[in-house]
């Protein structure tokens, strides 16, 4: 990944004639992989074909996001929001699905969506702090500062259809950066 603190894990998979395992999480194993945080919430989204889910952030209560999907694919992404950091305004997009059973790690800081590419997707996600609606905020998933090449033409939220672009929002709305 291009962006510091942006982590993609490839689970191991067994499988075989019956089908498949994998460990979603496991503490000790993620933190090998620089992911230490307690996750406290996991939320479930189901959305059919072009559905576009974001850009969401939380702030000043920001999560930390595991994301993957467990039914179908979505193209899922990334972006640093953080005031003041070297990689600010930069988006990262990956394809997430039952299938290739990768998940992105999206530390706090960070505003998150995703488009759902096949039939329909259901995409799980652990956060590290729990769900506030008064730190919840959105950025307009088509901002030409961002260039975000989605994939499809999006089916909307009315939230979404009318967020605000980066560049409206008060610095106060956004996330710092820290080097800690």
């Amino acid at each position: 990944m291009d962006i510091p603190g942006l982590v993609v894990i490839e689970p191991a998979v067994f499988a075989d004639a019956r089908g498949a395992f994998l460990e979603s999480w496991s503490r000790a194993r993620y933190a090998e992989a620089g992911i230490v945080d307690d996750f406290v919430q996991d939320n479930v989204s189901h959305s059919v074909r072009g559905v576009l889910r974001g850009l969401h952030y939380q702030q000043p209560r920001a999560q930390g996001k595991l994301i993957s999907v467990v039914q179908g694919e979505a193209f899922d992404v990334a972006v640093d929001i953080r005031t003041g950091s070297p990689t600010y305004r930069q988006w990262t997009g990956i394809s997430l699905s039952g299938e290739n059973r990768r998940q992105l790690y999206i530390p706090p800081g960070f505003a998150h969506g995703f488009q759902v590419l096949s039939a329909d997707a259901t995409v799980l996600y652990k956060c590290t702090d729990y769900y506030d609606h008064s730190s919840e905020h959105s950025i307009l998933w088509s901002d030409e500062d961002l260039a975000i090449a989605w994939p499809l033409e999006p089916i909307l939220s009315a939230k979404d259809r009318d967020a605000p672009r980066l560049r409206d929002l008060p610095a106060h709305a956004l996330p710092p950066y820290s080097r800690a």
